[in-house]
């Protein structure tokens, strides 16, 4: 029989019926345009958007720049790393925040991910470990929190510096405190579909003051804006922010609570809705008590085992009724991407030590996920992961 029901119009944070954005970004958008001032150099409301950005987050300093990428770079940037010295990262992450490594002329080395979860672990951190090691970065996965005390003692032991990219995070805690206060830094995006935004735009956290003038100087062209006899001192870019871009972080940020909640509402709610679908694997699971997942995205595990087919099977009939989703995530490990299998960011992989990463990618089913959802849109997609799974797995 042919299937009649009109697909689900479900709000999305690529326009406005996901996004939320209104009145108060237009009247600090007015102020800057009114001003003039359109650049942050001398501007007034970039310092403010990061004094605002660090007092919410529980940080000493917080410098902006133009992206989650320009913040993982310009966090790297500030160790002055050498070439050939070594920083673990994820393979399941953006190439935004794997190769400001080579371009700092470190080597990128892929610890294994946590197939359930997708996150890097202290023991997979650890058999990546050489005298080389100069920095870990550990990804919160689409707003999972990493479990942080067996990877802080790790690196803490070692002098090895700890960067939390939290980019899909925003306000996750892990035992009760915020992530990017575990590590020496924090990395997070302002890209379009992210918990806020300012369309494109980032911000490096630390409580070092040193860390934070480097951080700057990085931002800045190396540039000491300042010194008594300021001078290039640093191979730095200009990763600045915009005063436009600085006005709606602010009106952004004063929003971020009520919107992180909202989307964690809704998540419970969905979670609840399937949870006794069969060989579903949900995001909650295994998060300890005081433990908070942001939801950047809604993401599962599909056993192919129980659900023939997997997330790819699963993400055809979602989509042919209007819910978008991503089947496999990224489709493979960063490694896997051509530009770091030749050329002159080519990375040499254990390919063995990888079986859990490349499960957990022929596992995930990511569905978007944004603070507009309402509990009846919730429900309609239940429904039809629940119809779609009953065909798959009657």
């Amino acid at each position: 029989m042919t299937d009649l029901r009109a697909p689900l119009s479900l709000p999305s944070d690529r326009d406005a019926t996901g996004r939320d954005l209104g009145d108060a970004e237009l009247a600090l958008l007015r102020e800057v345009i009114e001003s003039g001032h359109l650049n942050s150099t001398g501007g007034t409301l970039t310092p403010r958007f990061e004094r605002e950005f660090a007092t919410r987050f529980g940080a000493a300093h917080a410098i902006a720049c133009a992206s989650g990428s320009a913040a993982i770079h310009a966090a790297l940037g500030s160790l002055r790393l050498e070439p050939g010295d070594e920083v673990v990262t994820t393979p399941i992450t953006d190439m935004g925040a794997i190769l400001p490594i080579g371009y700092e002329g470190a080597v990128p080395v892929f610890a294994a991910v946590e197939t359930t979860t997708g996150n890097v672990t202290a023991d997979t951190i650890e058999a990546c470990l050489t005298d080389r090691t100069r920095a870990v970065i550990v990804t919160h996965l689409f707003g999972r929190p990493c479990d942080l005390p067996p990877i802080l003692e790790l690196v803490r032991g070692r002098d090895i510096v700890l960067i939390e990219d939290c980019a899909q995070a925003f306000l996750a805690e892990f035992d009760g405190s915020l992530v990017g206060s575990f590590g020496d830094m924090a990395c997070y995006s302002f890209q379009q579909g992210k918990h806020m935004t300012t369309g494109e735009g980032g911000i490096v956290t630390t409580n070092k003051g040193e860390v934070a003038d480097r951080i700057t100087r990085f931002v800045n062209k190396g540039w000491g804006y300042g010194d008594p006899n300021p001078d290039h001192d640093c191979r730095g870019l200009n990763y600045r922010l915009t005063e436009l871009q600085a006005a709606v972080g602010i009106a952004q940020l004063q929003k971020l609570d009520r919107v992180v909640e909202h989307r964690q509402q809704r998540a419970r709610q969905m979670c609840d809705e399937l949870r006794d679908l069969g060989g579903i694997r949900l995001p909650d699971e295994g998060l300890g008590p005081n433990d908070r997942h942001a939801f950047w995205r809604f993401a599962v595990g599909v056993d192919p085992e129980v659900v023939p087919g997997g997330p790819d099977a699963l993400g055809r009939r979602l989509t042919a009724c209007g819910v978008h989703n991503a089947p496999r995530y990224i489709k493979k490990p960063a490694f896997d991407c051509a530009v770091l299998r030749e050329g002159p960011f080519a990375t040499d992989v254990d390919h063995g030590a990888h079986t859990s990463t490349r499960a957990c990618l022929e596992r995930l089913l990511v569905l978007p996920w944004n603070e507009h959802y309402t509990p009846e849109h919730v429900s309609a997609i239940a429904d039809e992961i629940r119809r779609a799974h009953e065909e798959l797995a009657p």
